[in-house]
């Protein structure tokens, strides 16, 4: 390399690559070829909500998350979001589809959920 050319950076290491190389790009989907995808959550911050706003534009779902400290008070509340999720609306498909699959294991094994948080407080009287 001649000293006017500008250095390439190097490319970042790999990280549990798969084993076999995902397909091309130009690859059709109908020869039924799946993308190997590994997750690295090695720097990955939890966190909780109890609270979740849905908004969305023509491109765009938007997910709010926060905590409400009184999930259980009547009237006005304020509730401090902490998260915003940003989809595009496939991406939100496919998570709106993982996450009916995942709470249908959840109720056949423990029961429906009643989301309603009213009738789940037992009152004493």
């Amino acid at each position: 390399m001649s000293e006017k050319e500008p250095k390439k950076p190097a490319a970042p290491a790999k990280k549990d690559a798969p084993a076999a190389a995902a397909p091309k790009a130009d690859a059709p989907a109908e020869q039924g070829q799946m993308q190997q995808v590994t997750v690295d959550d090695s720097n990955v911050s939890a966190g909780y909500a109890n609270f979740c706003r849905v908004s969305s534009s023509p491109e765009e779902l938007i997910l709010d998350l926060g905590l409400n400290p009184q999930p259980y008070a009547t009237g006005n509340v304020t509730v401090n979001v902490n998260q915003r999720i940003i989809l595009n609306h496939f991406t939100a498909k496919r998570l709106l589809s993982a996450l009916s699959m995942a709470l249908q294991r959840h109720e056949q094994a423990f029961g429906v959920l009643e989301t309603d948080v009213r009738k789940r407080v037992k009152t004493t009287g």
